[in-house]
């Protein structure tokens, strides 16, 4: 994960995941349906499963209010199923189980703001990139001790989480070490973690940063600053008939402002996701 760029193309991608498929409990607003044959081309009548973790604001997580799903992701989706003539249908999976169930054909896409890498290119198929975004270390705003991602590559007893199996990790070990490197199964317990004072700083992508700061603008803040740029896409089951059309309305939607509108909702720096966990 990283930090957005430019509002019309922003982009993602988490970590080539290992072991077997452990699907979660569909959650309030996920809903529970077979997961649909990738071999089989969308149309009108035809369920598209869509894989999100329901965890990661702003692109999909549950209200606390309200207990239904909600994000970018799912607006996306939505926008995608109505160009495309497919109903999506969410089903709530961990994110270290993600990337193996769509490898394994579990589910027709997955979102989640997944970066877009050449090792994970080599058992799942991407879009084109939606978005561009930049890791950012995220801080109690009380933090004084260091200002930027240098100050705090310098500071050699802070420590940073991150996590596990994510892209994030792998760019945290090689900014301050493995040693200093605090691996979590969620955000929601990286975020738990900070505000409890067991971590100095999180590094995130600051698209999901700016959703954790807009739940906590009293207790958290993005230091500026980033590493540089990555981008964003859906992955695919490999050879999949959906990615080319997912590819051409994604076009479509950039073309004609769609995408640049969604982006503004979900995406802004002042942007307060209502009902969002309050980790």
């Amino acid at each position: 994960m990283t930090r957005l760029s430019v509002f019309p193309q922003l982009r993602f991608v988490p970590l080539l995941a290992a072991g077997l498929l452990a699907a979660c409990a569909p959650r309030p607003g996920a809903e529970s349906a077979p997961a649909g044959n990738a071999s089989t081309p969308p149309t009108s009548a035809r369920n598209v499963t869509f894989a999100v973790e329901n965890g990661y604001v702003p692109f999909n997580f549950i209200r606390t209010d309200t207990r239904d799903a909600e994000g970018w992701d799912y607006d996306v989706a939505a926008e995608l199923g109505r160009r495309l003539g497919f109903t999506p249908v969410f089903r709530e999976i961990a994110w270290d189980s993600m990337i193996q169930g769509i490898a394994t054909g579990q589910f027709d896409l997955a979102g989640n703001g997944i970066t877009i890498t050449d090792e994970r290119a080599r058992v799942v198929d991407f879009s084109d990139g939606y978005m561009t975004v930049n890791q950012r270390l995220l801080v109690r705003r009380d933090e004084t001790r260091f200002t930027s991602l240098a100050t705090f590559a310098a500071s050699a007893a802070a420590r940073v989480g991150a996590q596990k199996g994510n892209t994030n990790y792998t760019k945290a070990e090689k900014l301050v070490g493995p040693a200093r490197v605090v691996a979590f199964d969620s955000f929601g317990e990286l975020i738990q973690a900070l505000l409890n004072r067991d971590l100095d700083a999180v590094l995130i992508d600051d698209v999901g940063g700016q959703g954790y700061v807009g739940t906590h603008r009293e207790k958290l803040k993005l230091l500026e600053g980033g590493l540089p740029g990555q981008d964003l896409g859906f992955i695919f089951p490999k050879n999949s008939p959906l990615r080319p059309e997912i590819n051409l309305a994604l076009a479509a939607m950039r073309a004609d402002g769609t995408l640049a509108r969604i982006n503004g909702k979900w995406f802004a720096p002042n942007f307060i996701p209502a009902g969002a966990p309050a980790h």
